[in-house]
């Protein structure tokens, strides 16, 4: 029997596209002269955002262009100057990327109705979460509890310990009680170390990175093959289950055994 549904928030619940991160993150790099690409922004989404952008620096291309660049590989103390520039970057633009993506206010309802528990967890940190929640919640989305990587030390995704501390907080004691939903490889991975149910959702994701408006212009076969792909990436990473968009959950959630 299910008792608690933990979401992720940007490009999850909210920012659909998860937009707000990676724009930020590209403008960080590039003031430092080492432009990167959407692809290689987004790989490691969903992880705390030094992580983030340490597991960017040490991909293959990047760390050359930074050797080009700086006359050196990436040291830590990079990493701490990319992230300077860009934490007030997306500090600036935070409040205009809160808005619920479809489906996750009359979701969050359902399953409330269903007698579920909503907790959540994210790769944004506290301050950045004390931006993204008030404006969620004036817009009708509000989980039962959130926490950020630094309520758990700074162990973020992969990690489970976000996972465990919503299961603390909210008074659930087994994990195959839990289901936990998110649009990137680092939430399915969370889900997986803690061995709670996992769901990866398509639409609106960091992994189809696409806004809404791409994403309705896209034809048939085009939205199709889009949507394959980013079910094979979380599948492989080992979501139990994929679904289109959050109005699927509910049944979901029913066939599970609730």
């Amino acid at each position: 029997m299910i008792e608690l549904v933990i979401f992720d928030w940007a490009g999850t619940t909210v920012d659909y596209g998860c937009f707000a991160p990676v724009k930020a993150f590209m403008e960080a790099f590039a003031h430092y002269g080492v432009p990167v690409t959407m692809e290689e922004t987004r790989k490691p989404m969903g992880m705390l955002k030094r992580d983030h952008i340490r597991t960017m620096m040490g991909m293959e291309r990047i760390a050359q262009a930074w050797q080009q660049a700086h006359g050196h590989a990436p040291t830590e103390e990079d990493v701490e100057a990319v992230y300077a520039q860009f934490e007030p970057k997306l500090f600036s633009i935070l409040d205009q990327y809160a808005d619920p993506k479809p489906f996750a206010v009359e979701t969050a309802a359902k399953l409330r109705e269903m007698g579920l528990k909503i907790g959540s967890s994210t790769g944004y940190t506290d301050a950045m979460m004390n931006i993204v929640v008030p404006q969620a919640a004036q817009k009708g989305y509000a989980p039962d509890f959130w926490i950020s990587p630094d309520g758990v030390d700074g162990k973020g995704r992969p990690n489970p310990y976000m996972i465990f501390a919503n299961m603390k907080a909210l008074g659930v004691s087994a994990v195959n009680r839990v289901v936990k939903v998110g649009d990137t490889v680092s939430d399915i991975l969370e889900g997986v170390n803690a061995g709670v149910w996992t769901v990866g959702v398509i639409e609106g994701s960091s992994e189809l990175g696409l806004s809404q408006a791409e994403y309705e212009a896209l034809d048939p076969q085009q939205r199709q093959e889009a949507c394959q792909k980013v079910e094979d990436t979380f599948r492989k990473a080992g979501a139990q289950f994929v679904i289109q968009n959050l109005s699927q959950l509910p049944d979901l959630i029913c066939a599970l055994g609730k």
